[in-house]
């Protein structure tokens, strides 16, 4: 460890001759440590196994953490073997020395001993990202996850195995003020051996989340990639272990899909997009999709195309998306594009079927517009373009060269398939209706 003080200190010594008959342990280097971080909350898990040499009768273990984060009140340790001629009497914090905490331990026998130390700490956390390579048709995918893990913990943790958690938890105290507080629990009192629990006032959600979290952790197998569900939560554990030093951050692969089926979507809707035409890039989180086992952490996609037989790549486009359950759609905007164009024209206007009140006024009449848009794909494959054009008002009338649908009470949609490199033109006349004539329309 890093910070962690893993020699005997001084100020045990100063305990005076009634320490003289207790045998004091020295904190050996870690065997393996498993890292769970969760992305909604400044909060980590560390899990470390250690081998301790414990004789026979009463053994004093101390554990520093001066210049980390850890919540000291949320120290467990667990005997893993002999763990029936073991007792971990308890933990105390020495009067007037700032992080440090002093195990005491009875054992039964004189061996060496594995135990799992666990405890909570701040400055780790974890983001998702995401590379997409399109196939040079377009229809696949390859879909390539990664994490980036950050480390200003104050502590390097080697070869440790990274578990992620997505979901929110929700703490009453924050890790990082709990590790900065000068005593564990408060200003400390006379020297008395202390019970198993804590004062009454004494901060518990470090304690609390530390048992969930070892609920949580005993269903982990380390070798493995697992990625299950923890009721609100879901756990990600990345294969293999990473040394991750303070003050740095780590890349981690998640998954490689290797051909994920896609639908690109050129849009137009002016009101949304002004003139311009934006592509979109969807694809489902399921099994035909050759997803599907797990939900799919929100991040940011940076999508390429395969250029050429020499594996180059272009650059299409990116989006941000949030968390896919499994079998969910997503959509992404990938931005606006050049290389497909929508150009609608008003070719014609006029009014019609005036309506006249009692003193001859104008009451009511009927607004005829003929639109003609045309539609360019330049591209070297098929693509498609859907068409929105919204009007001011839920009274009217459509007639057009070509299919539509209609979205809702003042929105059409016209969807159209392009060939490589061509055009195509379509018209319709939109009739609205104005005064009484809405009333009659509604009739």
């Amino acid at each position: 460890m890093k910070c962690m003080i893993s020699s005997l200190v001084i100020i045990l010594l100063s305990a005076g001759t009634a320490l003289a008959k207790v045998d004091l342990v020295t904190l050996p280097g870690r065997d393996t440590v498993q890292l769970t971080i969760y992305n909604s909350a400044d909060l980590t898990l560390a899990r470390e196994s250690r081998a301790l040499t414990l004789k026979e009768g009463t053994n004093r273990l101390q554990f520093s953490w001066a210049n980390t984060l850890i919540d000291p009140t949320s120290l467990e340790m667990l005997p893993k073997t002999h763990a029936d001629r073991i007792d971990i009497a308890d933990l105390s914090y020495p009067p007037r020395v700032r992080n440090l905490g002093l195990w005491n331990i009875d054992s039964a026998v004189s061996a060496n001993v594995g135990v799992e130390i666990s405890y909570l700490t701040s400055g780790l956390s974890w983001r998702a990202f995401y590379m997409g390579t399109l196939a040079e048709n377009e229809e696949t995918m390859r879909l390539q996850g990664y994490v980036r893990v950050t480390n200003n913990s104050g502590e390097d943790y080697e070869n440790a195995q990274v578990r992620l958690i997505v979901g929110k938890v929700h703490i009453l105290d924050e890790i990082a003020r709990l590790a900065r507080r000068e005593y564990p629990y408060g200003r400390p009192g006379p020297v008395t051996r202390p019970s198993a629990a804590p004062p009454a006032d004494a901060p518990r959600e470090g304690i609390k989340l530390a048992r969930l979290f070892r609920a949580e952790a005993a269903e982990a197998d380390w070798k493995e990639i697992k990625k299950e569900g923890l009721s609100e939560y879901f756990l990600y554990t990345i294969e293999g272990t990473e040394t991750i030093p303070d003050g740095f951050s780590k890349r981690l692969i998640s998954f490689d899909v290797d051909a994920v089926e896609v639908v690109n979507l050129y849009k137009y809707e002016r009101e949304r997009y002004g003139d311009s035409v934006f592509r979109f890039l969807s694809f489902k989180n399921d099994d035909e999709h050759n997803l599907g086992e797990t939900p799919i952490p929100g991040g940011l996609l940076k999508v390429y195309r395969a250029a050429g037989d020499r594996g180059h790549l272009s650059y299409t486009g990116q989006s941000s998306f949030k968390y896919i359950p499994v079998d969910e759609d997503v959509e992404l905007n990938l931005g606006p594009v050049a290389d497909v164009v929508v150009e609608p024209k008003l070719m014609d206007f006029e009014t019609d079927n005036y309506t006249f009140d009692h003193r001859g006024n104008v009451s009511g009449w009927d607004e005829i517009r003929t639109f003609e848009v045309e539609v360019r794909n330049t591209r070297h494959i098929p693509v498609k373009v859907e068409i929105k054009r919204n009007f001011d008002t839920a009274y009217w009338k459509l007639k057009s060269d070509y299919d539509y649908e209609k979205v809702d009470n003042n929105t059409v949609r016209f969807t159209l398939m392009l060939g490589p490199r061509s055009k195509k033109q379509f018209e319709y006349v939109l009739t609205t209706y104005h005064g009484e004539r809405q009333e009659r329309f509604a009739r």
